[in-house]
């Protein structure tokens, strides 16, 4: 199957205000990690406003929303005050994600084919209001089918796991893994779904995922702005999408 069009890269910048909010003052700006972001070849950037706001703020999105000139993803739990702070902001995108405050980070897909109901609810006014909606899940395929049945326009698969196996070293569970997605992104590409991934991805592990036809998009945050550390945070996000540009061609 060829490629169905350029594979776009989402610059997720929650962590640059993880290190402002360690001394509780206004340095270093996510938004202006973002702008540089875009300037290095970002397609897009991803912030995740959480109940908790241990990261990105709720002043964060509002600078976000003024400033950018490439579509920004909300990334948020499935609450009303997020609904409300959504539908306030219209962003280019919103992509629905499961919330635990003691998580150090997102640990697995949203339950849908649980919540069928619920979720179906949820995300109809945001539709309405004219954002796009994406629905955060494991390679699984009753959640995959309840994602398309809901009407969410796009999903975004979990790569957690995948990576996660590749950094211990459990090579046969990494593979076994990405045949998973594999299977799963072009189900969900057969079903009208516009296919997504992310989470946890570095240069070790992004070229396999990227290589995927149906996948559009790829959500990258920790990984880059660690590296940005050593290496610049224009270089280290060239160099992602070098790699990106690489494994598509």
């Amino acid at each position: 199957m060829e490629p169905l069009g350029k594979l776009r890269l989402g610059v997720n910048i929650d962590h640059v205000a993880t290190v402002r909010n360690a001394r509780g003052g206004a340095y270093p700006d996510p938004v202006r990690a973002a702008k540089l972001a875009e300037e290095a070849g970002a397609d897009g950037i991803t912030a995740h406003l959480r109940e908790d706001r241990r990261h990105i703020a709720d002043a964060d999105i509002d600078a976000l929303t003024q400033a950018l000139s490439v579509p920004l993803n909300f990334e948020m739990a499935a609450t009303d005050e997020m609904q409300k702070i959504a539908l306030r902001h219209k962003p280019h995108a919103v992509c629905i994600v499961p919330e635990k405050r003691e998580e150090k980070t997102t640990e697995g897909g949203l339950e849908v084919a649980r919540e069928e109901n619920r979720l179906a609810h949820f995300i109809a006014p945001l539709r309405d209001a004219g954002c796009r909606v994406s629905i955060f899940i494991a390679a699984d395929r009753p959640q995959i089918e309840a994602a398309a049945r809901i009407g969410a326009q796009v999903i975004e698969l979990h790569t957690g796991a995948y990576c996660d196996a590749h950094a211990e070293g459990r090579f046969d569970a990494r593979d076994a893994e990405l045949e998973r997605m594999r299977d799963m992104a072009a189900l969900a590409h057969d079903l009208g779904l516009e296919v997504h991934a992310g989470h946890g991805l570095t240069y070790d592990t992004v070229k396999p995922i990227a290589a995927f036809p149906q996948v559009m998009e790829l959500n990258i945050g920790h990984f880059l702005i660690g590296e940005a550390i050593f290496r610049g945070l224009g270089p280290a996000i060239a160099e992602m999408r070098r790699l990106m540009d690489e494994a598509r061609a």
